[in-house]
């Protein structure tokens, strides 16, 4: 079974309901008809004007039976979700009206449905930036406790099964924060090697990649995954981490063994961490497109409620995938 089939079944399994928060993007109701189809989430939820959502679905062609559409305007909930949205941001400033006027946008009504669980998870990002759908999930959903930034995983599945676990792998972050600190790169470590345990069911082995290995090269970027590693090893101590590693010397035994003798990680490692989103964004990429690999995400990860973020440029078939990865991740 493949990565997208399993994570497809564990959905279908948790019957668990779904908002897609951009409920007039054309390729997002032609998702949400999928999904309610094939019972991938017990209930999905379009959000917009109706009618907006009516005549999108006319012209793709889509029946909207059976999925159900909110709109922030003239919904019931709509002063509820105003004053729970003032009383979380009131400390920042934020007036009852400016509330009232914030909740009519379609992400942050989304979040509140998550945030309120009147559903499981919000898949958002066909048309809007991801930080837009990231500000959403931080100003109403919030992070787990002690995680101080959410941040992504890919999962890489690669078609030579000998890679991490049967080809599969966790690339992290390649698409949230441009240049991590210490403390951030750290969260990232756990929060990827969590997203191993939860999609591809594996014990996680944890490199943290630089130019460097165990001190081979010295820069203030290489003592920035230094310090990271001994953060992660006060805060997750049973964790199988190791850096800093190069690239080589994290996937290949005998190099690992080479330049990394004794570590339990080098030459095996199945969750890659990058230093920066530079990093991060270029390996998988090169990885996805000279291995022929698919490349699944970016996942969010980290908040405290499941929530996903799309590229613009996705298909229908990416937007049903993540719906069901969300949806899996959803407790």
């Amino acid at each position: 079974m493949s990565f997208v089939e399993s994570m497809r079944a564990k959905a279908k399994k948790a019957g668990k309901k779904l908002v897609l928060a951009e409920g007039t993007e054309p390729r997002t109701v032609k998702a949400a008809r999928i999904i309610t189809d094939e019972k991938i989430a017990s209930e999905v939820f379009l959000v917009g004007n109706k009618d907006a959502i009516a005549k999108v679905a006319g012209e793709q062609g889509v029946n909207l039976n059976g999925i159900s559409l909110i709109d922030p305007a003239s919904s019931e909930l709509k002063a509820e979700y105003a004053n729970a949205f003032f009383e979380m941001r009131k400390h920042k400033g934020v007036t009852e009206e400016e509330a009232a006027k914030s909740m009519l946008d379609n992400l942050r009504w989304g979040a509140m449905m998550v945030k309120r669980n009147k559903v499981d998870s919000m898949v958002a990002g066909a048309e809007n930036s991801t930080g837009k759908v990231l500000l959403a999930g931080f100003n109403i959903i919030g992070t787990l406790p002690g995680v101080k930034s959410a941040s992504s995983c890919f999962v890489m599945d690669m078609p030579d099964k000998k890679w991490g676990k049967d080809g599969l792998m966790i690339f992290g972050d390649c698409a949230t924060i441009p240049n991590p600190t210490a403390e951030q790169l750290a969260e990232i470590a756990i929060q990827s090697a969590e997203s191993c345990r939860k999609f591809i069911d594996a014990e996680p082995i944890v490199a943290l990649l630089s130019f460097s290995t165990k001190g081979s090269a010295k820069h203030e970027n290489v003592d920035k995954v230094v310090k990271a590693l001994e953060l992660i090893k006060q805060l997750a101590p049973d964790l199988k981490v190791d850096g800093e590693l190069q690239a080589d010397a994290a996937l290949v035994a005998s190099v690992g063994q080479q330049k990394a003798p004794g570590s339990k990680v080098a030459g095996f490692a199945n969750t890659l961490i990058f230093p920066d989103l530079q990093s991060g964004n270029i390996g998988y990429k090169l990885v996805q497109r000279f291995a022929n690999a698919a490349a699944y995400g970016p996942f969010l990860q980290g908040f405290a409620q499941p929530i996903s973020d799309l590229s613009r440029g996705c298909n229908v078939e990416e937007i049903v995938n993540t719906a069901a990865v969300t949806l899996a991740m959803a407790k």
